[in-house]
């Protein structure tokens, strides 16, 4: 699996582009601040063509670019209880953060919502781009927050670990740490609920790419993460 990840302009968020191959259509996941110009490299460079776009929250620092990536008739795809932040994301941000937005990219912070948006729901089996794309709910983070699982690893990994399957966790699980909850719709037991119940009967075999910072797996985090350990399942 082609799988290609790079950090937005701002906050670091990973955005993430994966295609069954070169030359095939891909999906990206959580376009966030400034990557456009990024994305057309990857996307000139492996031949690739964009069938979906993947949404693990509606967080503005992983939709900023959604419109602009979607164009005419790509679809973005995001759960039910996150939809409603797609209307105007740039509306729940700070002042401080659209202040921040406008004098690094030099203008004002404006949003469109994307043509067409795809609600998605828990457990549900997506197939895009030639690939089958498992959805987990996992609220706390958002309201709608979600993670994407693919039953295939991205090209070239090498780890010491038995690894089979890859889980694109947004900001429900970091390496080492958790997606903050004090945010407007964010809630703590919902978190612990979600990490309880979603996070930990993931397999040790699971490669997590998470939506800020380096990749991990759940063997290293179920050892070592702060948040998962003295959870049971």
């Amino acid at each position: 699996m082609l799988t290609i990840a790079f950090p937005a302009a701002a906050f670091g968020t990973n955005c993430y582009v994966i295609a069954a191959g070169e030359g095939e259509e891909c999906l990206v996941v959580d376009p966030g601040i400034g990557v456009e110009e990024t994305l057309r490299e990857v996307l000139t460079e492996h031949r690739l063509k964009p069938a979906a776009v993947l949404l693990t929250h509606g967080h503005v620092d992983h939709v900023y670019s959604v419109t602009p990536v979607c164009g005419g008739d790509t679809a973005a795809y995001i759960h039910s209880d996150d939809r409603y932040r797609l209307a105007d994301p740039l509306g729940s941000a700070s002042p401080g953060l659209v202040e921040m937005l406008e004098q690094q990219f030099g203008r004002a912070a404006t949003w469109q919502e994307p043509s067409t948006v795809v609600e998605v729901h828990d457990r549900q089996r997506l197939t895009l781009a030639g690939l089958d794309v498992d959805v987990l709910h996992a609220p706390g983070h958002t309201e709608g927050s979600v993670m994407f699982g693919f039953d295939r690893l991205p090209d070239g990994v090498r780890a010491p670990e038995e690894l089979d399957r890859t889980m694109v966790t947004g900001d429900v699980l970091f390496a080492g740490s958790i997606g903050r909850t004090d945010l407007p719709g964010g809630d703590g037991d919902a978190m612990q609920r979600s990490l309880r119940d979603v996070v930990l009967p993931l397999a040790d075999s699971t490669l997590v790419l998470p939506g800020h910072g380096s990749a991990t797996t759940m063997r290293r985090e179920r050892g070592t993460n702060p948040y998962l350990r003295g959870l049971a399942t």
